[in-house]
C-alpha cells in the first residue's frame, strides 16, 4: 500500500527536523540565560544610549530621500540571507563584497544627512528631539482635516473662476522635507483667504508650490521636481502640471493644479495626471486619498503614529 523506503525517509526527515528545532530552542534559551546572568547596569545604559542615537538619526533623515535608501539596504540584507540560505554562491559573494565595504558606502550615500545631523547637534535641536520622546501622542483630528479640505476646494473654485494659477501638494506618508526646505515655512491654519492670498499673482510665493501637512498650510513657494517622463506628457502642459506629475512620481502625495490659462483643475497621483475635475470631485479624491479612515477617537494606529511624528516638527 505504501512505498516503505520513501515513507521511512519522510518519517526520518520529520524526526530530524523536530529534533533540530528542539535543539535550536534549547540553545536559544541557554543563550538568553547566559546573557542575563552576565547583564550589568552599564549594559542597560549602553543599550539605551544606542536606542536614543538611532531615534535621533531616524528623526533627522526621515523627511529626506535617505529613508528610501535605507529601505533599499534592508531589502539587500533580506536578499543576502535568502541567497545564503539557498546556497547561491555567486550571489552571496557579490552581496558579501557590498557589505564588506558598507561603512564607506554609507558615508558616500548619506554624507548630506551626516552633515545635517552634526549641524542639528551643534544647534541644540537634539535636545528638543530628546524631550519629544516623552511627549504623549495625539489622535488625528479628522474634523480639522475635513475643514482644511473644504477650504482648499473653495479656494480652488475661486482661483479657477479668476484663472489664477495654483499648485497645491497634499503630503501623505512620504514626508516632503526636501521639498519643504526649498520654500518658506508657514505652518498656519488653512483657510480659503490664506490660499487665495498666497497664489495671488503679485504675491512673492505664488509661483511655487504649497505643501499641506495634516490640517495646516505647512510651506509655500516650494520647488518641485519636474517629471522626467516627457514623452507621455502633452507639450501643451505648463511647468505647474509637469511639477505636479513629478512630485507624484517620487512620493505618494496628491498634487492639484489650477491652470492659469483655462482655469481648469487637474490632479496628479502615482505619476498620472487627471484633467478637468470639479471641486466636488476634488473633495471626493481628497476624502479617499488624504483623510485617514476612522474617527478622531479611533483612528488607525499607523496613521496616529505618522501624524504624531509630523506634528512634532
Amino acid at each position: 500500500m505504501y512505498n516503505m523506503p520513501l515513507y521511512d525517509l519522510v518519517i526520518q526527515f520529520r524526526f530530524r527536523y523536530i529534533k533540530n528545532l528542539g535543539n535550536s530552542i534549547v540553545d536559544f534559551f541557554s543563550q538568553v540565560k547566559g546573557l542575563f546572568s552576565t547583564f550589568r547596569a552599564i549594559d542597560f545604559i549602553d543599550i539605551l544610549f544606542v536606542a536614543v542615537i538611532l531615534f535621533l538619526v531616524i528623526r533627522v533623515i526621515r523627511e529626506t530621500r535617505a529613508m528610501q535608501l535605507i529601505k533599499g539596504l534592508l531589502f539587500l540584507v533580506l536578499v543576502y540571507f535568502l541567497v545564503t540560505f539557498f546556497g547561491m554562491v555567486a550571489s552571496s559573494y557579490i552581496l558579501r563584497m557590498i557589505f564588506t565595504n558598507i561603512l564607506l558606502i554609507l558615508v558616500i550615500l548619506f554624507s548630506p544627512e551626516i552633515r545635517n545631523i552634526l549641524e542639528q547637534m551643534g544647534k541644540g535641536t537634539t535636545r528638543k528631539a530628546f524631550k519629544s520622546i516623552f511627549n504623549s501622542g495625539v489622535a488625528v483630528d479628522i474634523a480639522e482635516m475635513k475643514k482644511t479640505v473644504d477650504a482648499v476646494c473653495k479656494a480652488c473654485a475661486d482661483m479657477s473662476d479668476d484663472k489664477i494659477g495654483a499648485l497645491i501638494v497634499f503630503e501623505n506618508e512620504s514626508l516632503l522635507g526636501d521639498i519643504i526646505s526649498t520654500g518658506t515655512l508657514i505652518d498656519g491654519k488653512c483657510s480659503r483667504e490664506l490660499l487665495c492670498n498666497i497664489f495671488y499673482p503679485k504675491s512673492p510665493l505664488h509661483d511655487g508650490a504649497m505643501v499641506i501637512r495634516g490640517d495646516s498650510v505647512y510651506a509655500a513657494g516650494c520647488i518641485l521636481p519636474l517629471t522626467k517622463n516627457n514623452n507621455s506628457v502633452s507639450s501643451a502642459l505648463g511647468t505647474r502640471h509637469r511639477a505636479a506629475i513629478g512630485i507624484s512620481e517620487q512620493s505618494d502625495a496628491v498634487a492639484f493644479v489650477v491652470s492659469e490659462e483655462t482655469g481648469a483643475i487637474s490632479y496628479a497621483v502615482n505619476g498620472t495626471l487627471h484633467h478637468d475635475i470639479s471641486t466636488g470631485d476634488m473633495r471626493d479624491i481628497l476624502t479617499n486619498l488624504y483623510i485617514p479612515s476612522g474617527t478622531s477617537a479611533d483612528d488607525k494606529i499607523i496613521s496616529k503614529i505618522t501624524r504624531r511624528f509630523k506634528g512634532n516638527e
